[in-house]
């Protein structure tokens, strides 16, 4: 995110709210923006640009959305905040060829079933009022709402889809505002209609594919489903269920609910963890951990919730693997105060169960069926890391072993094609003294691969 640009958008528009009120409404004022503490000293203007100087880069995104929502600016300077905001998205990129193509799959009779919640989508993504004076005095000149009025609302079939999408600037706006407008279109309010809103998903669906990007089911909102746009080469299907982690035994399960795929943990069920929360497009972060366990485990204060939750998760890993501590320590130790707003690493998930027992399919069979870690990024991306030992590869007297190398790349396969990315570390780089900065380095290029920000202070 480009946030010098950021804060020079930023500072004007906050240096206009000198006149929204007196100086004992500045402290107010200051910590709805998420801004500090203004001095008490100087002039209203001098007062809030000081605090807007102090505010912290890291802080600078958080205060945008909040001036976005307070203080609405024009529609125009309002959608160049909103893409410096999106830049870091992990949105994949969507070329004007197949927005076009959308657009002319779509009929502009099934484009929306809620004219009025449409005009709302429209008003929070696009520039409709060009011309604020278009109308008065009886002249001739319209605004793009009251042409969508006229040729879309009144004559519905006086325009095409297509012709709608490029009085919007859709084939040309930013890949993270046309997907949050193909998003939009799917919605439950836009079209308050399950079986509408599927069929919508499956006209777009097409030509979206044909770029590599398609729209999934992510999340529920009131009972209907929620669609989000994501990568097909990276996004695992459906939305994740039955997380259980951080156990270092296998625990016993089975199903409950077949039709539901709701799983009983039949024994072991106090040496695991359960995440029974929905996980939306945004995937599972620390923070959404930590809100999680501070409820489960009945612990108010949050930095004991933090603490007790890491001790928690730490205790899960194997006794005998020292590189898994080293990589599990170096990950939150290494990003420090970002780690709230990261993907939680999981460590000991369960991602299958094997219903026969150890004796029936022997030792080996099970170790297919865990992850060393796992993290759940936006957009559907779901990340597995493995620490691989001598176990993966050699035999008890350490003798190569062709066949559990075998089934350990048999079950990457499976891995990779049900959506999930696959990256491995060798035991022996995580034993030594630079295993800290490797560890740190690895995950910081792979949060810039998918468009993860990462701001934390040391």
């Amino acid at each position: 995110m480009d946030l010098a640009r950021l804060r020079d958008i930023l500072a004007p528009l906050v240096e206009s709210l000198k006149d929204a009120g007196t100086h004992t409404m500045l402290p107010t004022l200051c910590e709805g923006l998420g801004l500090p503490h203004p001095d008490p000293e100087g002039s209203k203007r001098e007062r809030l640009m000081a605090s807007f100087s102090a505010l912290p880069d890291a802080d600078l995104p958080g205060t945008a959305q909040r001036f976005l929502k307070r203080y609405p600016p024009s529609a125009a300077t309002r959608n160049v905040i909103q893409d410096v905001l999106w830049a870091d998205s992990a949105c994949p990129e969507i070329p004007k060829r197949f927005r076009r193509e959308v657009a002319q799959a779509v009929d502009i009779e099934d484009l929306f079933e809620d004219a009025q919640k449409f005009d709302a989508l429209l008003d929070q993504l696009w520039i409709l009022d060009t011309d604020p004076w278009a109308g008065i005095f009886r002249n001739n000149r319209t605004n793009l709402r009251q042409e969508i009025q006229q040729h879309v609302h009144n004559n519905r079939r006086d325009w095409s889809t297509e012709l709608l999408f490029e009085k919007l600037g859709a084939y040309t706006a930013s890949t993270g505002r046309f997907a949050r407008f193909l998003e939009g279109l799917a919605s439950s309010d836009v079209r308050p209609d399950e079986a509408a809103q599927r069929r919508f998903v499956a006209i777009v669906n097409p030509p979206l594919r044909s770029c590599g990007v398609e729209l999934i089911e992510s999340d529920t909102d009131g009972g209907y489903p929620v669609f989000s746009v994501v990568a097909t080469h990276t996004a695992a299907a459906g939305r994740p269920k039955n997380l259980i982690f951080a156990s270092s035994i296998k625990p016993d399960l089975r199903f409950r609910d077949a039709m539901n795929n709701d799983v009983e943990i039949v024994t072991n069920a106090d040496k695991v963890l359960v995440y029974d929360r929905p996980i939306g497009i945004d995937g599972l972060l620390w923070s959404d951990l930590q809100s999680w366990w501070s409820e489960t485990a009945g612990i108010a204060d949050a930095d004991a919730a933090k603490k007790s939750l890491y001790r928690r998760l730490r205790i899960s890993l194997p006794s005998n693997s020292p590189p898994q501590y080293a990589l599990f320590n170096s990950f939150y130790s290494g990003f420090g105060s970002a780690v709230p707003e990261l993907p939680a690493l999981l460590p000991e998930v369960w991602l299958h169960w094997d219903p026969r027992t150890v004796k029936e399919r022997g030792r080996d069979a099970l170790l297919r069926f865990r992850m060393d870690f796992l993290l759940l990024l936006p957009q559907g991306v779901r990340i597995v890391i493995e620490v691989d030992g001598k176990h993966h590869y050699a035999d008890d007297a350490g003798r190569a072993d062709v066949v559990r190398y075998a089934q350990m790349v048999a079950a990457d396969r499976e891995l990779k094609l049900a959506g999930y990315q696959i990256f491995r570390f060798g035991a022996h780089e995580l034993l030594g003294e630079s295993a800290g900065a490797l560890v740190k380095t690895f995950f910081e290029s792979l949060f810039k691969r998918y468009g993860i920000p990462v701001s934390y202070r040391p």
